[in-house]
Order: C-alpha cells, then structure tokens, then sequence
C-alpha cells in the first residue's frame, strides 16, 4: 500500500473514486483510480457556514490536478461532523417524545447515577426533547411482548397531540415506548397515528433505530436521531444537487460511524450513525495500511486543526463499541453527556488541535484548547483574522513547519504575526523568551494528548508503551514523536499522504449495515427457533438493504455476534458466532466462545454461573475494497539526494534552537534512511523526528521511526 501524490489518474471516461473529508478547520479530498492506483490529494479550508462549497470547490481544484472531468467519477465517499455539531450546538429541529405513560422522564432519570459523587454543582446532560415536550401515552407493552390487557394504545389521544404539537410548531416527534424491542406493534400504529393527524411531522421510532434492551439509552437515541434528521436530510440533499450541477453522476456514499458505507437514503434515515463519520476513516486507514507494513497491532493518532483521536487497532481491526456518549458536560467523564446505543468505532476525541488556542489562566498558569480558532477566523498566522496564538503558531515559531511551503505552498504563514500574538498573550506574561514560550505550547498540548491516550489504551486492556503510534492528519506527524516518547512506545509509523490519511481511510470501507434484536434468555433455556428466526429476519433486511446500494446477494455476507453475559451481571460482552443454525447441541461451544473472549478482555473467568444472551447481532457486508496506491515516481532509496537543506528549529535536547536537517518526503524511498534530528516535508503535512532517533523508509513508504530511549517529552 505504497503512497504518493501520484500522477494524473485519469482522463475522459474513467470511472474513479474519491474521498471527502470535512474537519473543523480543513476539507480533506483523494481522486483514486482503482485500475492504476495512482491517486491526488487536496486540502481546502473548511466552509462552515455551507460545507458543501468547500466539497465543490475542493474538489475542482483536485481533479483540474488529476486531469481529470468531475463526470469521470463514478462514487463520492463523504465523511461529515455535521450531526456531531448540531447535538452540541443545539441547532437541530425542535423535537417533542412520546413514552408509555407514566415514563415520560426516563430520558432525564436516565440511570439515577451520579457519574461524580463528590461534585456538588454537577451538571447532567440536558435532553434533547426538554419536559415540557414530553408526553405519556396511554398503552402497555409487556417484557415478553405481549399487551397489558386494558391497556392498548389510544391513538385518538395521540392523533389530538400529534395536531397540537405542528400547530405549536414541532416538528419532530421520537417514540419510545417501554419494551418495544420486544414487540414493535405499538410504536408502529402510535406512528401511523401521527401521521394521518399531520403528515408534516417527522417521526422516529426507537424499535426502527435502535431495537435493542434499555429504555433510556433506546430512547435518548431515537430522539438524537430525529432531532438531527431534517438538517441532515436538507444538507445531502443540497449536496447532491451542488454535485450534479458539477457534473457529477456517480454514487454518493457516506461513511457511518462504525466505519462501513450507506447510501444517502440510508444515512437520510437514521442519521445519528453519521456521529463519528470523519474519525472512523483515520481509524479505517490506520488498521489498513498498519496491517499492510505488518502492525496489526497499533495505536491510531490522528490531530487535526481542531482534535486530535486516539483509536486502538487490534488484530488488524479498530477496536468497536456499541455505544458511547455525545455533548459530555465534562469530556473525560463518563455519563456526563447524551448516550448513543449505536456501533461505533473506539475512540477517545479531545480538544487538541492545530488550531487549540493557549491562553494564561486566572491562576497564572498557561493552558492549551479546548476552544479553538478553526478554519474562521483560524490561527494567527494564517492572516485571516486571528488574533489568539494556537498551537499551528507555536509550531511556526519553533521551525517546525515552513511558512513558504504549507499545504505545498499553496498558502503562505505570518511569522511576524504568529511571534507577536504568543509574545503578547503568552511570553511575556510569564517572563519567558518567544521561543520558550511556544515550546510550553507545543508540550502542554503533547502531554494534553499523552495522558487521554494513555488512559484509553489502558482502559481497554492494551499497554500503551508496546504500541507502535501510527500518526496522521494535518498536526499528526508534527506532534507524533513527542507523543511516541510519553508513552514510552518504541516506534512511530508515519505515512505518506498522512495530511489526508482519514480520506484516503474512506477508500478502504466497504458497503454495509448492522442489525440488533435483543432477545434475553439463559443458553440452557433459551428458545433457539427464535433465535434463528431472528436471524434470518436480520439477513434478509441486510441483503435487501445492500441491494439498494448495488450489491448482489452473492457479494454480501453476514457476520453473527451476540451479547452475552453471566447471570446477574449488568453489562455483556460482545462474542463472535459460528454461521448455521443455533440450537441446544451448540450452547457448549457458545459457553466456551463466550469464556475465551470474557478471558481475553478481564485475563480471568467469572464464577461458575449459568451464561445469558441479551442481545443478537448481524453485520451485512458487500466486499471491502483493496487500494493499491501507487509510489511516487521520483521516490529512491537515498535519503541524500532527499535533503532540501536545513532550518532552524528548536531541539530542548540540544539546548534552543539549532540548524535541523530537511527532507523531501516524496523523494524518500524504501531502502532510505537517516538519523534525527530531521524535518520531513510533504504537502499535507510535516514530520518533526528529534535527536538520537533513527528514520527508516518500509517497502510500504511509510516513515518508521525508533524512538531513542533518552528522548524527552518534556
């Protein structure tokens, strides 16, 4: 999986492929061709107020690079932050729920657990759907799925509160009702109801979203999920037609946050799953790429304009989770912000970034982020407004990057400016040089990213000082190996293109959904033709489902797992199962399946107890594309004829600053290597490598860097 910026791909006719990425402060773009593998990357500004023009505009610029004609492209793979931002900003529709009766405040109950015992001014998640727009409704469905008797729905009360509600101008309506992963008949005739009393509604119900156990992670969902849908919906909507008037007509896909592929009407329909889109691809591109330089095992770092995400590849694969929170009042604390119960790609995400504004704090002390310059006004050096250094200036300052050759020279960066807004707002305040200044920047955002990937490593039973740290976005390469020496981990693996590595990732998904039906019972006792029935009841949705996407039943496959857990325990382990029908004669392999994964993830088995299933699972999958990206032409393995010459920039090991070798990353080849300290420069990105490390170039081109064992991180 050999990367550079590639030759043209394509002329006339060609059927190509390209991904898009929308960050907080960069659009991201690759135009591939699947024949050759030769490939363009590009980087634009973000546009927030309309991110669909950065899109158009981006790529134009890419494929005039390419040579190639928007018609040429045959598919558009498109990451997106803009679900993330409407839950935090609160710009979604306004959204009323319908609950059973008598549970109306389950989604502000939640789990009555306080997620900080000692925190007297704690501050809960603020719901989506606020009390006042809250409603029980008359109707019972029972734990196995049958009706309360004498409690059937009204619908007449729900018809007369579905007219209310669009004549007080709501326009989205979620319903959860209790227990209706069980039996769906309830929420399906509450929206019917709603509908025939005013079709302008949308509605949303928890057992098409999220048909699994547990009302209150169920229910936050489906109102996330609705409360989102309108702006979505608008926003691909206007997408397609900006893309169409372009030229553009191909198929345009969105990446979802578990790291597979679905349609626009797909995505249009639920899309809460395009929570963590854009993350996903940098963690898909790093099992890729890390798996083909033989690192299956690794940890994904990605830093941007404004966050940086940690991910743990495990087995080739990124670490799934299903479910994690949204909007979190304080970022480290779980439980502090809106549960999403949808598979997701693990990850943790913090306010670190190029763009991270540092600032002196009432107590004297200087701080880095969470808030950030983004793309408008951005950091101050990139003359557009900023007045607040960033850690982008801090780096400019240091030497780190090179102001006449930022995204290849296509922008120019303000020395003099980025200088005076740290000495201003940083150095002087605390009585230190410009220089030291910014290098309290640069390390206080490192040490920042250190402790968050530190933690979540732990959290999941890795050893963050064995992972090899595999760095890309825009800041990733800059910051990768001081990162690398706080965590004590041997290895950094930077790779080429790494300035848009989340969309090349986006290349490397394949087409697919998932599907859940919790059904709980113990292995001994359970009803197995159920089980099957709900299988194949899963399979057949996915193979229909991925049909509309283009894919034949012959290319789809399907991958089973279940929840399981031992009796009395409150949370499940996800276990691999074995395709065929499930009956009794099976439970001791499930039994030994479930063991062997409890042992891997606690190194212990629980007590001798009985075994449970809560909740079955199917993946349905099309094909997951390979890539082949071609190697620079220019490429050698002589690091010499790679040398640009050197610049000053600041190595503490070697007392301030000092005159640092540079090297161009495009004419570095396998077989090249050098020691550090040493720049390596590439249009999308820089890699800064400090003294005593020693720089290889891998038949994959990627950058692998042996971290000495004396390296300072602070």
């Amino acid at each position: 999986m050999r990367v550079s910026q590639g030759d043209a791909v394509g002329g006339e006719g060609k059927r190509l492929r390209a991904g898009v990425d929308i960050g907080g402060t960069f659009t991201d773009l690759i135009v591939y061709d699947d024949s050759t593998g030769s490939f363009v990357v590009g980087k634009t500004l973000t546009t927030p107020d309309d991110p669909s023009r950065a899109i158009e505009s981006g790529l134009a610029e890419t494929l005039v690079a390419a040579k190639a004609p928007m018609a040429a492209l045959g598919q558009i793979i498109h990451g997106t932050t803009l679900v993330t931002n409407a839950l935090i900003e609160r710009k979604g529709a306004p959204t009323a729920l319908l609950a059973t009766e008598g549970f109306r405040d389950s989604l502000e109950i939640g789990r009555e657990h306080r997620y900080d015992l000692y925190d007297l001014q704690l501050e809960m998640p603020r719901p989506l759907a606020p009390r006042y727009l809250r409603f029980g409704v008359p109707g019972r469905t029972l734990a196995d799925g049958s009706t309360l008797p004498g409690h059937d729905l009204d619908e007449d009360y729900v018809e007369r509160l579905a007219r209310e509600l669009a004549a007080a101008g709501i326009e989205a309506v979620a319903i959860a009702f209790l227990n209706s992963f069980a039996n769906p008949e309830l929420e399906r005739r509450a929206r019917e109801a709603v509908q025939r009393a005013a079709p302008e509604l949308r509605v949303s119900i928890s057992s098409d979203v999220v048909p699994e156990i547990r009302e209150y992670e169920r229910t936050s969902t489906t109102v996330a999920n609705v409360y989102v849908q309108a702006r979505v919906e608008q926003y691909l909507r206007d997408l397609e037609e900006r893309l169409a008037r372009a030229g553009f007509g191909g198929a345009l896909l969105l990446l979802i946050s578990s790291g597979a592929l679905a349609t626009v009407e797909t995505a249009s329909r639920v899309p809460v799953r395009l929570l963590e889109s854009g993350p996903a691809g940098g963690a898909l591109a790093a099992a890729a790429f890390g798996a083909a330089a033989g690192y299956d095992d690794l940890l994904s770092f990605d830093m941007g304009g404004t966050t940086a995400k940690f991910a743990v590849i495990d087995r080739g694969e990124p670490l799934l989770a299903h479910g994690f929170e949204v909007d979190r009042r304080y970022r480290f604390k779980k439980g502090s912000g809106l549960p999403i119960n949808l598979p997701v790609i693990e990850m943790i995400e913090i306010g670190a970034g190029g763009g991270s504004i540092a600032r002196i704090d009432a107590l004297g002390l200087l701080k880095v982020g969470p808030d950030s310059a983004g793309a408008e006004p951005g950091p101050v050096c990139y003359g557009r407004g900023g007045t607040q250094p960033t850690v982008t200036d801090a780096d400019l300052v240091l030497g780190y990057l090179d102001p006449a050759f930022f995204l290849g020279g296509a922008m120019s960066l303000d020395v003099a400016g980025a200088r005076d807004a740290i000495g201003r707002d940083v150095a002087d305040p605390l009585g230190l040089s410009i220089e030291e200044a910014a290098w309290g920047i640069h390390q206080i955002v490192n040490e920042t990213m250190a402790g968050a990937a530190r933690v979540h490593t732990l959290e999941r039973g890795g050893d963050p000082g064995r992972l090899p740290v595999f760095a890309f976005g825009g800041a990733g390469p800059v910051h990768g190996y001081r990162i690398t020496a706080a965590l004590g981990s041997p290895r950094l693996i930077v790779p080429s293109g790494a300035g848009v590595m989340s969309a090349i990732g986006f290349l490397a998904a394949a087409v697919a959904f998932d599907f859940t039906r919790s059904f709980p019972g113990r292995l001994d006792t359970l009803d197995w033709a159920r089980v099957n029935a709900l299988f194949a009841e899963m399979e057949e949705e996915g193979t229909v489902l991925l049909a509309s996407a283009g894919l034949h039943g012959e290319d789809v496959t399907h991958r089973r797992a279940a929840e399981m857990r031992y009796v009395g325990q409150g949370h499940e382990v996800r276990v691999p199962l074995p395709p065929g029908p499930l009956g009794a004669e099976r439970v001791p392999t499930l039994r030994e399946a479930f063991e062997t994964e409890y042992l891997r993830l606690y190194g212990r088995l629980g007590p001798p107890v009985a075994v449970e299933a809560i909740t079955w699972r199917i993946v349905s999958s099309g094909p997951r594309p390979e890539l082949h990206l071609s190697t620079a032409p220019e490429a050698s393995g002589d690091a010499a004829s790679a040398r640009k010459g050197t610049r000053r920039a600041y190595m503490p090991e070697q007392g301030g600053m000092r005159d640092v070798p540079v090297y161009d990353r495009y004419r570095l080849g396998p077989g090249a290597s050098f020691a550090g300290p040493a720049i390596v420069e590439e249009r999308e990105s820089t890699s800064v490598i400090g003294p005593g490390a020693t720089v290889s170039v891998d038949g994959e081109g990627n950058l692998v860097v042996d971290v000495a064992k004396a390296a300072v991180a602070g």
